[in-house]
């Protein structure tokens, strides 16, 4: 499958956050984060959010998946897969640019190989 996406990826702490949100600010677009952790509410230092990244000459640049679960809660792989596509679908259909940005790999790989997830029952003990 292929997309109409810009992916911004790399190690941690290199700029991966400011350069999308210039860019999205540059190509009217929005950011769907591929981090694993940024995803958690309160993790705020250890994870790097930076989210003063996301305002551009006063604009504040549109995200998804910062802050959006509390720990202990579970965000995995699966979580992150079908949330993107949302938000991918909501960004097209709002004529903006997407923008992927992120430095979990796992994340990442499942966009950009298309891996094909499913849905499975989890038994909670």
């Amino acid at each position: 499958m292929n997309y109409n996406l810009i992916t911004i990826l790399g190690p941690t702490a290199v700029g991966k956050t400011k350069l999308a949100a210039q860019l999205a600010y540059h190509f009217n677009g929005e950011i769907i984060s591929a981090d694993s952790r940024q995803v958690y509410k309160y993790l705020d230092i250890g994870t790097g959010k930076d989210l003063s990244d996301y305002l551009i000459e006063g604009k504040q640049i549109k995200h998804y998946l910062i802050d959006v679960i509390e720990l202990p809660e579970e965000f995995n792989l699966f979580d992150f897969y079908k949330n993107f596509f949302r938000y991918y679908h909501q960004i097209i259909t709002n004529h903006k640019t997407p923008f992927l940005a992120g430095g979990t790999g796992l994340y990442l790989s499942s966009v950009i190989q298309n891996y094909d997830l499913k849905e499975v029952e989890n038994e909670k003990e």
